[in-house]
């Protein structure tokens, strides 16, 4: 019983048995995980949930390969899930600290926070999946360390693609206030 709880848990409440993409499922779960740690309205609140989560994930994904005797799971995609949060890490930074506020899941609902989702999403699983260096490379670490630690790097694959774009549009639309020489 506690190993079908183990499984069910790292399995992503059971989305990681879907037969194709469950990486990719379990990424949707985690924009429900996101939503609820956003929905918090509390800065330290959402930090503590993603490391709270990331801690779950090291510990479930580990004990999933010991049941399953498999290295990193196909099935397993709670390290997916506990790593969206982080995905967002800069942007909710960037919006707390201008304003002293929580960024609202109304604005991901909006017409321009769905581009930031999707766009998001998008490359949390194109990293995810095509794992550049060191993402590859960290899936050696033992246990759910190496489970885990590689969607933590695409995550901060996506916040330096996130900090790309936030400064090309703050360049972008400075143009008239730039010095003209």
């Amino acid at each position: 019983m506690k190993d079908k709880l183990i499984l069910f848990v790292a399995q992503g409440f059971g989305v990681g048995r879907i037969p194709f993409a469950p990486g990719t499922f379990g990424s949707v779960v985690g924009l429900g995980w996101f939503a609820l740690l956003l929905a918090t309205g509390n800065i330290w609140l959402f930090a503590l949930g993603t490391i709270l989560g990331l801690a779950a994930s090291v510990w479930f994904c580990g004990e999933a390969e010991k049941i399953l005797g498999q290295t990193d799971p196909g099935s397993v995609v709670l390290d997916e899930i506990a790593a969206i949060p982080v995905c967002f890490g800069v942007w909710v930074g960037i919006v707390y600290d201008d304003s002293k506020v929580m960024p609202s899941l109304d604005y991901l609902l909006s017409q321009g926070g769905w581009m930031l989702l999707l766009g998001v999403f998008f490359f949390f699983r194109l990293f995810d999946i095509w794992k550049p260096w060191p993402i590859r490379q960290s899936q050696k670490f033992p246990g759910g360390w190496g489970v885990t630690i590689d969607d933590i790097l695409a995550a901060v694959y996506v916040n330096v693609c996130l900090v790309l774009f936030i400064c090309a549009l703050i360049y972008l639309t400075a143009g008239d206030r730039r010095p003209h020489h």
